[in-house]
């Protein structure tokens, strides 16, 4: 199964503020009103999406669910209950990301979209993240929540490809 992230940061590796705010991801104008950067492509291939508490938490604050077609599981060890308005769509999850992995494999799932920098972190560290496309905003925010943390050992990446757009934004796909 593949399993994938994809997601952005700042040109000083931060993905969120310290408060986890991504209001700075708006800051900037894509080079015509209908570039994605290639969201779109990448999502529609994607089966089952897999999200923390504190992206859920982002994710509730957009004016519209954005993952209205896909199956959502949401990791937490400390929520018990699910807000009323998605309470439909999503899953919560808690136990061994081997064996969510396992589970999804056997329902069929072939691609596994992993987002949220402890959600990320999680899946490197467990070696069960397959490829990683990190897009750059041209913004460097000082101080942030970081998109790696400490990983105790090196983490070899294949570098597929990286593409440019006239706003700045570098996109660059590796395989781990």
């Amino acid at each position: 199964m593949k399993v994938s992230a994809f997601i952005a940061t700042s040109l000083d590796g931060f993905i969120a503020r310290t408060d986890g705010g991504i209001d700075w991801l708006n800051e900037i104008e894509p080079p015509h009103p209908s570039e994605d950067y290639g969201y779109a492509a990448f999502s529609s291939n994607v089966d089952v999406m897999v999200i923390g508490r504190h992206s859920l938490e982002v994710v509730m604050s957009f004016p519209q669910w954005p993952y209205e077609n896909k199956k959502v599981i949401v990791l937490s060890r400390s929520l018990k209950s699910k807000p009323e308005n998605i309470n439909n769509k999503i899953e919560w999850y808690s136990g061994s990301l081997n064996t969510l992995i396992e589970r999804l494999q056997h329902e069929g799932c072939q691609h596994l979209y992993v987002d949220g920098g402890k959600t990320i972190q999680s899946f490197i560290n467990e070696d069960l993240l397959t490829d990683l496309t990190i897009t750059t905003l041209p913004i460097l925010l000082g101080e942030g929540i970081p998109l790696f943390s400490k990983t105790g050992r090196d983490i070899p990446l294949k570098h597929i490809k990286t593409q440019s757009y006239s706003n700045g934004l570098v996109q660059s796909t590796y395989a781990i």
